[in-house]
């Protein structure tokens, strides 16, 4: 370690590792594992079990740390040579890549420590959900769909979070995983539509570097409608209630404008699609799913 590092303050470093790993976009998958979790309480109890949510927002937070410090890590040089990106922490020097590992280290210990601590299964499982997490930096390198494999990491969050619950497969929760899967790797495809030029020029693969910009938006679109169709399907399998449709509804509205702002030869509003309007369709259906349980009988105590 050089002398300048070791000058640096600890929670310096501490928040230069959350600046690397966008510690605020787990907004994106932590309402669906809370939908599964609490669909899963209401089913089982019809009551809220703290302790559990708190080791599934542990354990999802603490994975998604990891994943994202290792996509960091393992992208870095990829990283240095696109503009949009040259100047992340790991690139720069800002953050080493020492404590970038030691980080993401402590995070899936975060993790298989709550696993550990919901059920005997999801500790069982919870080396399956750190493989694709792994893979998925590597996946630009041999596939043109790496968005894939990053729906597919995704979408373990709800399937995850309703184990944590029971200790017992559900495929309503298998539904509501596949929608976030989706959905997350649809607007992944709009988000890859900066990197275009970049992507070609360096060799690193994507599905709008391969197939271009059109064909991508096109694939999100078909993507967002499939989510919906998913969404409808969970709703209809747990029997939700007037608020959990009114959330489908401001669903398919955010996605619809998610789409019209969005297109080919403007990618202008990119960042408000991808951040804002996302941002807003998990936490903006969690709230409906929340009060939904809420009306129909789950308690807080």
């Amino acid at each position: 370690m050089s002398a300048s590092a070791a000058a640096v303050p600890q929670m310096g470093r501490a928040r230069g590792f959350l600046r690397v790993v966008m510690i605020e976009h787990s907004v994106f998958a932590l309402p669906f594992a809370y939908i599964a979790s609490l669909t899963a309480m209401f089913v089982e109890e019809e009551r809220i079990d703290w302790w559990r949510l708190l080791l599934v927002t542990v354990a999802m937070v603490g994975l998604r740390t990891f994943a994202m410090a290792c996509n960091r890590i393992i992208d870095r040089e990829i990283d240095a040579r696109n503009p949009r990106t040259a100047s992340r922490e790991l690139v720069t020097g800002a953050v080493s890549v020492r404590s970038a590992w030691t980080g993401a280290l402590i995070a899936v210990v975060f993790f298989l420590g709550a696993a550990a601590l919901l059920n005997p299964l999801c500790l069982a499982l919870a080396p399956i959900a750190v493989v694709p997490m792994v893979v998925y930096p590597y996946g630009k390198r041999f596939t043109d769909f790496p968005h894939a494999i990053l729906g597919l990491a995704q979408a373990m969050g709800p399937v995850g979070a309703w184990l944590a619950v029971t200790g017992e497969w559900s495929w309503d929760a298998v539904i509501l995983g596949l929608a976030v899967g989706v959905w997350i790797g649809g607007f992944d495809l709009i988000f890859a539509c900066q990197d275009v030029a970049a992507d070609r020029a360096h060799g690193v693969k994507s599905t709008p570097a391969r197939f271009g910009i059109p064909a991508a938006l096109y694939g999100a679109r078909v993507c967002h409608a499939i989510t919906t169709a998913l969404l409808v399907w969970y709703a209809l399998a747990t029997h939700a209630g007037v608020f959990f449709w009114t959330g489908l509804v401001v669903v398919a509205g955010a996605f619809l404008y998610e789409h019209a702002i969005v297109r080919p030869g403007d990618l202008s509003r990119l960042n408000r699609a991808f951040f804002t309007v996302n941002g807003f369709i998990g936490i903006a259906l969690f709230v409906c799913a929340l009060l939904d349980l809420l009306v129909r009988g789950l308690s807080p105590a």
